[in-house]
């Protein structure tokens, strides 16, 4: 049809761009890319309002490649339109033949989508299938929040939509009526290494969207029409389901063989796909016509980010006030999953804070948040993966979101917390119920792993040279409540564990805490207990029981953020003997680790022993029956500890 010539022209320019791209590279998914060609060029060159040269607006269409392998066709498309890459205080133009720059090393054209480096069309990264969907609901919710008439298109595979996030992720734009998402299924029937079950079958997705509660819409996805109509026509009270039954390798037949799935044609194949693609171009009538960038359609007013910065929780005793925790205040004991909830609702005086939580809001304490701000708290329910990446879609669109649960659950969502570091997503993660003191709910509710897989982020720089994430480690009320106020106004992902027990006040309201720092609590001559959390409320009893028993004078160092300043605890315990015992309630990887890599580089000689949670628990009780089944009782620490100042005499 006339209309479409134009946009046949275009496809045949980028399908061989994009054969050329991943021959160069020697790499890629040009078959993936050319399944999408006709949806792509039909958002990019003509449905999305959007400015190829301001990615950072806000107001703008967003495009979400949860399919990431096929990741080509959006950088030909992009490089097309001369869209704008690097950062908005030093932005580049990028020109059509750039799209060979694919998977250099010094090219921000990342294997799979990365806005990290660079390229911030994209607001995550993607290619660990599964999270796309959910990213685009945190965008929609951003979006609702600002009052933003924009749309979020969401490219998702056939194969991909086995993964168990992606229904977590309907099940959420249907619970929050996101009719701003269009999510797009791409149904070319092949995965990486096979056909597609017919579990993923187009006709079997379409029946389970369908009773999901989803409007669906099937559509040959190379036939501009369909493709048009589908992705134009407005979303009534459902949510949109697009079926897109498009053929892998699109245009090219040798790409259209079995299992051509992440193979790029060889050099000597090219001339023939080549040929090909202007046979098609020819037989739509669009062999002569010049080739060129296309013209973009109107584009929305520009909305700049807000700040990321400068927020307060206001003072600790009004803030428990206002959360109704007077009274614990006046015990001098309260929990730190309380502190959090009450630094958390302070500061939802600000709008950019939002709060999400995966069911257990009532534990974690997110609820006082829910409660005073129900329209930026968002119930995640049992879906920690979409919680993760729905934050991170949140963050993309301008907001700070705050996600809680139990620390345990948060080990599901794994490796969307490491593609959300990818992102250089500025999430803040609460794990609460860390650790043994949990007790009597038994090691399926403990998170014992959390520090040590937290710190591995820690000590990974991202692109911009700051750590990948940061770790709070509270052990009071106090600590915990300042430590959320400072993670509000760190511009990176956060994560910080608290714990269920009530606990005894250690620092006054005004205390100060900074990343990277300690607190020496103690000072000693024989030896130096480093604790952290739960852990510090151990060790002064431990205390108390050296210099009772044997008259031993040990000092104390609370280790409330990682990466700490090691140097400087090493040299504290340089000074009492060159003996430091370190606790920890979690499995090793913690504090312990980075105590004894930075003593193994130091030229003081001193001595870092360990006490940690060696063995897989079970329930008790109390935390002090837990705590003597895991051996970190105050017994077995004070026999540790005096053993280790009996072999520095």
């Amino acid at each position: 049809m006339a209309e479409y010539k134009d946009l046949d022209r275009k496809v045949i320019e980028l399908a061989k761009q994009i054969c050329r791209m991943t021959t160069e590279a020697g790499s890629g998914h040009p078959s993936s890319g050319l399944s999408l060609v006709h949806v792509v060029t039909a958002l990019m060159y003509r449905i999305m309002r959007y400015e190829p040269s301001n990615p950072w607006n806000l107001a703008a269409d967003r495009l979400v490649l949860s399919e990431g392998h096929a990741v080509p066709v959006i950088y030909a498309a992009y490089c097309d339109l001369g869209g704008v890459v690097g950062s908005e205080s030093r932005p580049s133009e990028l020109r059509f033949e750039d799209a060979l720059t694919l998977r250099d090393a010094d090219s921000v054209l990342d294997g799979h989508p990365n806005p990290a480096i660079g390229f911030p069309f994209f607001d995550s990264a993607t290619g660990s299938l599964g999270q796309g969907l959910s990213t685009s609901a945190g965008l929609a919710l951003a979006a609702r929040l600002d009052k933003l008439d924009k749309k979020i298109y969401c490219l998702i595979g056939d194969g991909e939509s086995r993964e168990g996030q992606v229904w977590e992720a309907v099940d959420f734009v249907v619970d929050n009526k996101l009719t701003n998402v269009f999510a797009i299924f791409n149904c070319n029937g092949q995965a990486q290494s096979d056909y597609v079950s017919r579990q993923q079958s187009s006709e079997v997705l379409a029946s389970k969207l369908t009773a999901a509660g989803m409007e669906v819409r099937g559509i040959d996805g190379h036939n501009w029409d369909q493709v048009f109509q589908a992705l134009t026509t407005p979303a009534g009270d459902k949510p949109v389901a697009v079926i897109a039954r498009t053929v892998k390798g699109w245009g090219v037949g040798e790409m259209q063989k079995s299992n051509y799935h992440g193979k790029p044609l060889d050099a000597e194949k090219l001339p023939a796909a080549i040929a090909e693609l202007d046979a098609k171009a020819a037989e739509l009538g669009v062999a002569n016509m010049p080739d060129g960038r296309a013209e973009k359609l109107a584009t929305p007013v520009a909305i700049s980010r807000a700040p990321r910065m400068g927020f307060s929780a206001g003072r600790f005793e009004e803030a428990a006030a206002a959360a109704g925790l007077a009274k614990a205040l006046e015990a001098k004991k309260l929990s730190t999953r309380r502190a959090y909830g009450m630094a958390l609702q302070a500061l939802g005086s600000d709008e950019r804070i939002v709060a999400t939580d995966g069911d257990v809001k009532n534990s974690t304490f997110a609820e006082y948040f829910a409660k005073k701000y129900p329209d930026r708290f968002f119930e995640a329910r049992i879906a920690e993966q979409n919680m993760v990446s729905m934050s991170v879609g949140l963050a993309a669109g301008g907001r700070v979101p705050f996600a809680s649960t139990f620390a345990k659950f948060f080990s599901r969502a794994y490796d969307q917390v490491e593609m959300a570091a990818v992102s250089n997503a500025n999430i803040k993660l609460v794990g609460s119920h860390a650790g043994v003191s949990l007790a009597a709910d038994g090691p399926s509710q403990m998170g014992l792993m959390d520090v040590a897989f937290f710190r591995t982020l820690a000590h990974t720089s991202r692109a911009d040279g700051q750590p990948a994430c940061r770790v709070m480690l509270p052990s009071d009320a106090v600590s915990a409540f300042k430590l959320t106020e400072l993670m509000a106004n760190i511009d990176g992902m956060c994560y910080m564990r608290t714990h269920r027990p009530d606990v005894p006040i250690i620092y006054g309201p005004d205390e100060a805490f900074e990343m990277g720092g300690f607190k020496h609590l103690v000072d000693g001559q024989d030896l130096v207990i480093v604790a952290s959390g739960y852990m510090v409320h151990v060790a002064q009893k431990v205390l108390a029981a050296l210099e009772e028993q044997s008259g031993l004078s040990a000092g104390l160092i609370d280790v409330y953020s990682l990466p700490v300043k090691a140097e400087e605890i090493l040299q504290i315990g340089d000074d009492c003997r060159g003996q430091i015992l370190v606790l920890e309630d979690n499995y090793t990887g913690g504090v312990a680790d980075e105590i004894a890599e930075a003593a193994a580089h130091s030229d003081l000689g001193v001595r870092v022993e360990s006490m940690v949670v060696r063995n897989i628990p079970k329930s008790a009780r109390t935390p002090e029956q837990l705590l003597e089944l895991v051996h970190l009782s105050v017994p077995e620490i004070v026999k540790t500890a005096q053993r280790m100042f009996d072999q520095s005499e």
